[in-house]
């Protein structure tokens, strides 16, 4: 991509940074100067600001909240092509203001038509600082049981953090429109609490089936010092399927995602001293 010049939105948060750690000379932009010296700094609600930082861009990746997307465009050069990092919150039965905001996102940036791509990640693991999969190891270390709603059995389909980047990246020059990104398939949520415990070096532990009602009415509890925080929403969402097709992710971008056992290697083999 000689001669292009990329701008990445975000480049201080998790999968901004690990992306802007593979994009030779890219411009990141981020909010607070301290967090990403050298970056351009600019506050997504502040239009003056965010045309100054993206004035020259030839292409513009957003790994803030989607929610943003008009926001970027109107700031954007004319002929600038986007790559936005949605979230499969979009298709969730159970709406708040996070999947809200995404689905209000996709429906600015597909309106547009503009040049570009947003990709919906579902659960994305193993990025520099990410609670996803730490946090359920760390609460199954402290717990001889694991309380599940519906024993655990709705699908998820987590992605790895160097997926979501390889995405991004092919995203710069291919593509166009609404893709999901996820991982090789799903799997029960049980077993892929079993999965993280065994690359943790924990015993998976058994499954308590409860109802999501007496979990969500609990889940205050998780606040204690001792327990990493579970939230409501959380749960709620544990009760849904997200099993999606990637027929999209690997025709339309090249990318064929990591099986999880090596994702969760490579996620614990980092965290481990």
């Amino acid at each position: 991509m000689a001669g292009d010049i990329v701008a990445v939105i975000g480049a201080s948060g998790r999968s901004g940074r690990a992306l802007a750690a593979t994009i030779a000379g890219c411009i990141p932009v981020v909010r607070d100067a301290a967090k990403f010296p050298g970056a351009r700094v600019a506050d997504i609600t502040n239009s003056r600001a965010l045309h100054a930082a993206l004035h020259d861009a030839t292409h513009v990746i957003s790994t803030a909240h989607a929610r943003h997307a008009q926001a970027i465009i109107a700031a954007a050069p004319p002929g600038a092509r986007f790559v936005f990092l949605g979230s499969t919150r979009r298709y969730s039965r159970w709406p708040d203001d996070h999947g809200d905001g995404v689905r209000a996102g996709e429906a600015a940036f597909l309106a547009s038509g503009r040049a570009g791509v947003m990709l919906h990640p579902t659960m994305i693991y193993g990025a520099e600082g990410e609670d996803n999969v730490q946090r359920l190891a760390a609460l199954m270390a402290r717990l001889p049981f694991l309380p599940l709603p519906n024993a655990g059995r709705a699908l998820v389909q987590p992605i790895h953090q160097s997926d979501v980047t390889a995405c991004m990246l092919a995203a710069l020059e291919h593509g166009q429109g609404a893709i999901t990104i996820a991982g090789p398939q799903a799997l029960p949520y049980a077993e892929f609490c079993a999965a993280v415990a065994r690359a943790a070096g924990l015993k998976p532990r058994r499954v308590l089936p409860l109802p999501a009602a007496l979990l969500i009415g609990a889940s205050p509890l998780t606040a204690l010092p001792f327990l990493p925080r579970i939230r409501a929403a959380e749960i709620r969402r544990l009760t849904e399927d997200k099993a999606f097709d990637i027929a999209a992710m690997r025709a339309g971008l090249d990318v064929e995602p990591m099986p999880l056992a090596e994702g969760l290697r490579r996620t614990f083999l980092r965290a481990s001293p």
